[in-house]
C-alpha cells in the first residue's frame, strides 16, 4: 500500500506541474497578444485617426473645438501623405464644418478641384501646415446679427518651408445652423479687414 500512495503523490504532483504550466502559458499568450494589438493601434496613421471622427454623432460643440477639428483636417491635407480616397474624405470631412452657404458657392467637383490645387501650390514649394494655434474660449467673440448667432476667431497656422517658417493668421467667422451646430460660414486673412 504504501508504494500506492507514493506513485499517487508523483501523479498529482506531476498533474499540479502540468496545470500550473498551462496556465503560466495562458497569461504569456494573453500578454504577448495584448502587445500585438497594442501595436496594430500605434500604427493607424494621423489621416486615419482624423477620418474616424463621426460627426453625426459627435460634432464639435463650440466654435472653438470647429476650428481645432479643421486645424486638424488641414494638417492632414497640407502636410501628410494620403490616398486619393483618404483625400475625397478629409475634403468631405471639411465641408461637413461649412456653413450651406459656402458650400453653395461651388460644386463638389470644383471645390475638390480647387482644395487639390492649393495643395500642389504648397508641394511646389515645398511647404506644409505644420500646425496651428487657437485662441482661448474667452477670446471668442460672439454676437447676433440678422437673426444668426454669430462667432468670431483670430486663429494662427505655422508653414513650414524646410527650416525656414511663416505665420498665417485668419479670421474665422462661423454661424449657427437650425440644428445648433456651428459652422465655418468664412474667412480672410487677418492684415485684409477693414
Amino acid at each position: 500500500m504504501k508504494g500506492k500512495d507514493g506513485r499517487s503523490g508523483i501523479k498529482v504532483f506531476v498533474i499540479g506541474l502540468i496545470l500550473i504550466g498551462l496556465v503560466l502559458g495562458y497569461f504569456f499568450y494573453l500578454s504577448v497578444r495584448k502587445g500585438k494589438d497594442t501595436d496594430e493601434e500605434t500604427q493607424v496613421g494621423v489621416v486615419q485617426e482624423v477620418l474616424m471622427r463621426n460627426l453625426d454623432k459627435n460634432y464639435p460643440p463650440s466654435p472653438r473645438e470647429i476650428l481645432k477639428y479643421f486645424g486638424e483636417l488641414t494638417q492632414c491635407l497640407y502636410g501628410e501623405e494620403y490616398t486619393e480616397e483618404e483625400f475625397s474624405q478629409l475634403a468631405m470631412k471639411v465641408q461637413e464644418l461649412y456653413d450651406e452657404e459656402l458650400i453653395a458657392n461651388k460644386t463638389q467637383e470644383q471645390y475638390a478641384e480647387d482644395l487639390r490645387w492649393d495643395i500642389a501650390q504648397f508641394k511646389n514649394q515645398n511647404t506644409i501646415v505644420s500646425s496651428y494655434s487657437l485662441p482661448s474660449s474667452t477670446d471668442v467673440e460672439f454676437f447676433t446679427q440678422d437673426g444668426y448667432s454669430w462667432a468670431r476667431l483670430y486663429v494662427g497656422f505655422t508653414l513650414r518651408t524646410g527650416t525656414h517658417l511663416n505665420f498665417a493668421n485668419e479670421i474665422f467667422l462661423l454661424r449657427r445652423d437650425d440644428n445648433g451646430h456651428w459652422k465655418i460660414y468664412g474667412w480672410q486673412p487677418e492684415d485684409q479687414t477693414e
